[in-house]
């Protein structure tokens, strides 16, 4: 067991609920500025793992998208919460906050 293997885990198990947070903060958002977000906060995501998760939320009715025009290339694809999307984000938010106050509470050394 290794403290890199350990990281790994608990930032793969809170990127769903970052990815949801930033979109929702910003009500839409493309994935370079998701990235970019995410790097800024200490949090580096490659392309490779983005998309996939963008697709599956997208799947499961949590994500909509739409294209926009751009005028430096290809048309660009903005991503939305659904309905579902918030719902779903405001439970995970929910159960972040509970266990963050837990593990915060176990955690903490009295002086």
């Amino acid at each position: 067991m290794t403290i890199d293997n350990t990281e790994s885990q608990m930032r793969k198990g809170l990127l769903e609920l970052c990815i949801l947070g930033i979109i929702h903060r910003h009500k839409e958002a493309y994935p370079s500025d998701i990235l970019e977000e995410l790097k800024d906060a200490k949090l580096v995501v490659l392309e490779g793992t983005l998309y996939p998760l963008l697709t599956r939320l997208k799947n499961a009715d949590m994500l909509a998208y739409r294209w926009v025009e751009s005028s430096s290339g290809p048309p660009r694809k903005y991503y939305a919460l659904t309905k579902s999307g918030l719902k779903f984000y405001v439970q995970l938010r929910t159960t972040w906050d509970e266990l963050s106050n837990a593990v915060n509470h176990l955690t903490t050394t009295l002086i």
